[in-house]
């Protein structure tokens, strides 16, 4: 087994991890939660090699090791898995397989047949379906994470570490993950499962550690607890799971779409949006919603129908024009569509707003910029260190707040959010609710874009429910609920009069 024990570490004065105690058998599944910030990476980054402890031992199967690189975790046969996978999408599976350490004819020369070969008896030792000569850009995100695995499986890998692997992933995707997990399970594989997910870890895990502000607050079997026991521990006092309410008070149309159609991606879609109102939308994969609301904020200009913005026909051809018409967007893939990780964490909170931070001769009023971005910061809660950092240097969680600050800087009337809680912590995603809420009060329209149908029904006012393209019903009332929520992401109608309650 692993044994981390009395492990501590600091980047200067900040203490990350305070005399934390770790263990993992083979053949078991250990969920390590922890709010963002908590110190799960850094503890991960010392097991994997990133990064050395200041202080504590590490024992693997009875000896006292350390480990001064990654490829001396690997060697060890300790594998790490992170959020950003390795792969080349212009490869083939096999290529990514051995990237790096390909067999060889010769001095000079690969050898693609035995690649493939070893590629197909580790997919057969693994049972998982897969040609080694498809290209990896043409898997879907969990046959990528599936590589990941199979990669560190041929590496024969004891112990494997899984960074959020079902952040993005959809429900047939992350079953297809589980049963891959309980298959390594089985051949005495030992995996450390991070996860927000809390219904994740009371499916799939075995046993639970908990770290919250870089100490470790409870650790135990699953079997034996309960998401809101969880929570708690994560977020240090009782997490609520009620549907939040407030007083509703909507007013003018702030947009409104006729007969919105794109061919490939979705049809007729009509519907409006008032200030003050916080619009659900949801389905299953493949429903449409994302393209539909990309191209609403000009990132899809190629479209037929009629979108009006304060009750004027508009046409939104580009980003841009959406910006002019004061709509924000925060997109489902943080790191590729939201962060810039070359910038600090002040130019990315910033950088929608930039203009109304310039001089009459174009430069930047430094003070004025920190002022209104330390406002938002506070707001949101935001923890980081200085605010020149690089945005890579925050967690996850933090990012996402980070790029919620920026479009609240740029004070939208309308603001579409992608799955805003994706890859956030128990705690952050009630901070980000009461925000959203909060705005809403200010009279801002919010449409909320969600894969969580609870998440939907907790904090939305209404919402539509969308399946291959089209809108199949609106769940307001007594019709919000998940059973009618399903029955129309599956194809299903409902009755006129149920949709009218």
């Amino acid at each position: 087994m692993i044994e981390m024990k009395n492990i501590s570490k600091s980047f200067g004065s900040n203490l990350v991890l305070d005399d934390v105690n770790l263990t993992l058998h083979k053949g078991e599944i250990l969920a390590l939660l922890g709010e963002n910030g908590a110190g799960k990476s850094t503890l991960m980054n010392i097991l994997g090699g990133v990064l050395p402890a200041d202080s504590g031992e590490l024992n693997l199967d009875g000896s006292n090791v350390s480990f001064n690189s990654p490829s001396e975790s690997i060697n060890a046969g300790i594998a790490f898995i992170h959020q950003e996978l390795n792969l080349i999408n212009d490869l083939p599976i096999y290529e990514n397989m051995f990237l790096g350490n390909e067999i060889m004819k010769n001095k000079f020369t690969p050898d693609m047949k035995a690649m493939e070969k070893r590629t197909k008896e580790i997919f057969q030792q693994l049972e998982v379906d897969l040609d080694p000569t498809l290209k990896v850009g043409a898997l879907d995100a969990s046959y990528k994470q599936i590589i990941e695995i199979s990669k560190a499986m041929m590496m024969d890998a004891q112990y494997i570490i899984m960074d959020e692997p079902t952040t993005s992933l959809t429900g047939a995707e992350i079953k297809r993950i589980f049963d891959m997990m309980t298959v390594l399970k089985k051949q005495g594989v030992g995996i450390i499962f991070i996860s927000h997910k809390l219904e994740e870890v009371m499916a799939v895990c075995d046993r639970y550690t908990i770290l919250r502000n870089g100490k470790m607050v409870a650790t135990g079997s699953v079997a034996t607890t309960d998401e809101r026991q969880i929570a708690r521990h994560m977020v240090g006092h009782d997490v609520r799971d009620e549907i939040l309410t407030r007083d509703i008070n909507y007013g003018e149309e702030v947009l409104r779409v006729e007969n919105l159609s794109n061919e490939a991606n979705f049809n007729e879609v009509s519907f409006s949006v008032k200030e003050g109102e916080i619009l659900g939308v949801t389905g299953l994969m493949g429903d449409g919603r994302s393209e539909l609301f990309l191209t609403l904020f000009g990132d899809m200009p190629d479209y037929s129908g009629d979108i009006y913005v304060r009750d004027k026909l508009v046409k939104i051809g580009s980003i841009q024009k959406a910006l002019d018409y004061k709509i924000g967007y925060l997109p489902r893939n943080r790191k590729e569509n939201a962060i810039i990780k070359d910038m600090d964490i002040l130019e990315n909170g910033t950088i929608v707003s930039i203009k109304d931070f310039l001089s009459n001769l174009k430069f930047i009023k430094r003070d004025k910029q920190i002022s209104a971005f330390e406002k938002e910061k506070e707001r949101l809660n935001v923890k980081m260190g200085q605010a020149k950092d690089l945005i890579g240097s925050l967690s996850g969680g933090n990012q996402q707040k980070i790029v919620l600050l920026k479009w609240l800087l740029s004070k939208p009337d309308l603001l579409i959010l992608d799955n805003p809680t994706q890859g956030v912590d128990v705690g952050s995603k009630e901070e980000i609710y009461d925000i959203i809420h909060q705005l809403s009060n200010e009279g801002v329209a919010i449409i909320v874009l969600s894969n969580e149908v609870n998440e939907i029904i907790r904090i939305c006012d209404r919402t539509l429910v969308m399946y291959h393209g089209q809108v199949m019903g609106e769940c307001i009332g007594d019709t919000l609920n998940e059973n009618d929520v399903m029955y129309l992401a599956t194809g299903g109608r409902l009755l006129n009069e149920e949709l009218a309650k």
